[in-house]
């Protein structure tokens, strides 16, 4: 048996977990879970990046014997350090408002872009961060944030690839840093390190952790290339909706998609593991309902759902992606604002605007996985549900019905899996490719299998009434 830490750092927690790896089972262990979350400073919304660190070095000391460590995070944000190697101050979060308007005045045509880089247009990408970013002549060295933290725990510097791929300034076609679009864009090239692929030893623990020479694996470091990895697949023919505060939706292809068409439903290719792409679009995810729970107190989820299950289907419907949904606030307000923006009466109790918010969730799921279908080339006979909305059960029905399709939803934990499987493989505790690392996952009995029901003429009709 071999046992790993992946740490797994998402938009509201931080995890330790161990992973203990034989040739035909994996077994997860939470040994630490730590709060992530925002902090204000002024106008500016920073993460507190020196106490994600701490709650990586307890729960690495709580995990006991481990032979070797991998860490994912979320995308396109990332840490500056000077000379001397000291961090200029915290990284800014990718929801502040300092982006706004960036991406229009950006002096490259989107088509050139995208045609370069092949990924969608957010307004918080790390290209357009660096625009707004009043640091960066003092800087001496950008690194993403999985790879700042793997810095600070072994000394090494580098970038980790299916991270680097998101920041917008990543040629995908050739697999190395676009030097041509940083110089037009006045972003010194010699900022970005050496790239290297998961699977690849980053170095070892530093001595004053004190937890011996472990080894730092490279992972898929953007979390949705672990969770991608963890998709306990059976062939090649799936979707995948990783679903967390943010819906990851697409389908996994050998070679990035640059058309003008892909362009203009703003899909985005982001390498995977062992050469893979990552055709997706990213739709709001339960960022909506979290937002929403906060606004009311934080009451028990499992009621509402039930309360927002019985209620009439597609009643009210919101686009997901609406920018207006993006930074942190009062959701159910902005929720029934845009309900009454096009003609339609805003819910009236919390049950009502859950269930606004899963029937829109699912609706945007149909979108992507068809437009990812379409665009693509690509036949799905089944969309794997990760993540956090795996637990959901009326969300993996509603996204059944929506698709059309089969809906397996699980591992609740697939991108700590996909994490340690990848640190596996580097040590030789498993061989194989993808297809083989899933393998391991299709066993596990408490996947659910949705079957869908209802017509699609009802989701086209649907469909046909958002804005």
């Amino acid at each position: 048996m071999t046992v790993v830490a992946a740490v797994d750092l998402g938009a509201s927690s931080g995890r330790v977990m161990t992973g203990r790896v034989t040739e035909d089972s994996v077994e997860l262990t939470e040994v630490h879970r730590f709060r992530n979350g925002p902090v204000r400073l002024g106008s500016t919304l920073h993460w507190d990046i020196l106490g994600l660190y701490q709650g990586i070095l307890d729960g690495l000391r709580a995990a006991g014997p481990i032979e070797g460590v991998g860490i994912d995070t979320w995308a396109v944000d990332y840490g500056l350090l000077d000379s001397t190697g000291a961090l200029l101050g915290n990284p800014v979060h990718y929801r502040d408002s300092r982006t706004d308007g960036v991406a229009e005045s950006l002096p490259v045509p989107p088509e050139s872009l995208y045609a370069a880089t092949g990924v969608q247009v957010l307004p918080f990408n790390t290209i357009y961060q660096l625009m707004a970013e009043p640091r960066l002549a003092l800087a001496d060295e950008l690194l993403m944030i999985p790879d700042l933290l793997a810095h600070w725990l072994t000394g090494s510097r580098g970038t980790e690839i299916t991270n680097a791929s998101t920041t917008g300034l990543l040629d995908i076609r050739g697999r190395r840093w676009d030097v041509e679009l940083m110089c037009r864009l006045g972003i010194d090239p010699s900022l970005f390190g050496d790239l290297r692929e998961p699977g690849d030893r980053i170095g070892v623990l530093q001595p004053h952790i004190g937890l011996g020479e472990v080894p730092v694996i490279a992972v898929g470091s953007h979390d949705t290339a672990s969770a991608v990895v963890g998709v306990p697949a059976r062939s090649e023919r799936f979707a995948y909706v990783s679903c967390g505060t943010w819906s990851l939706v697409g389908v996994e292809l050998d070679a990035p998609v640059l058309t003008e068409a892909s362009r203009a439903a703003n899909f985005s290719n982001e390498l995977g593991v062992d050469g893979t792409v990552r055709y997706l679009r990213n739709v709001m995810g339960l960022w909506l309902l979290q937002e929403s729970l906060r606004a009311w107190g934080d009451p028990e989820l499992p009621p509402l759902l039930a309360e927002a299950a019985g209620l009439p289907p597609r009643a009210r419907l919101v686009d997901a992606n609406d920018p207006a949904f993006l930074p942190p606030g009062d959701m159910p307000a902005r929720i029934a604002q845009a309900c009454h923006r096009t003609g339609q009466t805003p819910p009236s109790t919390p049950a009502e605007t859950v269930r606004c918010i899963l029937d829109s969730l699912a609706l945007a799921h149909r979108k992507a996985v068809r437009q990812a279908m379409s665009l693509s080339g690509r036949d799905v006979d089944v969309v794997h549900m990760v993540g956090g909305g795996a637990r959901n059960a009326v969300l993996c029905q509603l996204t059944a019905d929506a698709c059309g399709l089969p809906v397996v939803a699980g591992p609740v934990e697939a991108t700590a899996l996909g994490n340690v499987l990848i640190q596996a493989r580097a040590l030789g505790a498993v061989d194989g490719g993808l297809a083989d690392l899933r393998a391991l996952l299709a066993k596990d009995p408490r996947l659910v299998r949705y079957t869908p029901s209802g017509t699609a003429a009802e989701w086209d009709e649907a469909e046909r009434r958002l804005p």
